[in-house]
């Protein structure tokens, strides 16, 4: 969990390796996952590895509840399940309603859990500056309150539904035309296959859709007081759209994607710790 993020956020605070490519060429290697895993257990003891923990189970409950909430408020009717005797445009017809239905539910419950997983994000990059500003759940919303309103709660929150939205018409439309067009029914595996479709789909959009995921968690802690929210370590972007263009003129756009193989840049460029 806090690996992750503090990969995100560009905090680099053990030095490239020399390791050779598939080619053998000498490249430089950021280290993985369990590298920096190790190195916050040996800063923070294994605890600092749970860092908002807490606020992101509340956030990912609260999601779960609202999503089912939403199901029983708005129930999709005739709910029906794309057949192989259903035509071409029945068929999509029945993939544009399950879909839009489907985003929905994902715009609300992301607006729902959105202002925890704010909080969750905050206590955990206090990992870099040694912080202890967002202590608690409690303390957390009524500093937040304080100090910035209740648009504080929901920073970051258009990109992260904007990559949610993309992912879901993306993933189920792909889906569905790849079963309906590349997969032969007189194929004897074709109903196995349809059923994997969907799961293949939603990793290879996944990674598309990150940089919305990684823009959205920077702009949760950017300019929030914090030592990564602010210069050297990030500008103070003023809006999801500057952090984008910034990412983008660095071609960072996808970084902390990678938790194993990391390639440095060149020249390797470490952010400043103490």
């Amino acid at each position: 969990l806090l690996t992750g993020f503090l990969l995100q956020v560009g905090h680099e605070p053990l030095p490239p390796t020399v390791g050779r490519n598939v080619l053998g060429r000498k490249v430089l290697y950021l280290p993985g996952f369990f590298t920096y895993a190790r190195h916050i257990v040996e800063v923070d003891g294994k605890r600092g590895l749970f860092r908002g923990l807490t606020p992101r189970l509340i956030s990912s409950t609260l999601s779960t509840i609202t999503r089912g909430s939403v199901k029983k408020a708005f129930p999709l009717e005739d709910m029906e399940h794309v057949s192989n005797k259903d035509d071409v445009k029945t068929s999509l017809r029945k993939v544009v309603k399950e879909t839009s239905h489907e985003m929905m539910m994902q715009c609300v419950s992301r607006v729902v859990s959105h202002p925890l997983h704010v909080i969750s994000m905050r206590c955990m990059v206090q990992f870099v500056g040694r912080e202890v500003k967002y202590s608690g759940v409690f303390s957390a919303i009524g500093r937040i309150v304080k100090e910035e309103g209740i648009l504080g709660f929901f920073v970051g929150l258009v990109p992260h539904i904007l990559g949610d939205v993309i992912f879901l018409w993306c993933c189920n439309l792909l889906a569905h035309f790849i079963n309906t067009y590349a997969v032969d029914d007189n194929f004897s595996q074709a109903s196995v296959i349809r059923s994997y479709t969907k799961f293949v789909m939603g990793i290879a959009v996944s990674m598309l859709t990150y940089p919305f995921l990684l823009v959205g968690d920077l702009m949760a802690v950017n300019n929030c007081g914090l030592r990564a929210g602010l210069p050297p370590y990030a500008p103070a972007f003023s809006s999801w759209i500057h952090c984008w263009r910034y990412l983008s003129a660095q071609g960072q756009l996808f970084r902390g994607s990678s938790l194993l193989f990391r390639r440095a840049p060149v020249p390797a460029t470490c952010f400043p710790i103490d």
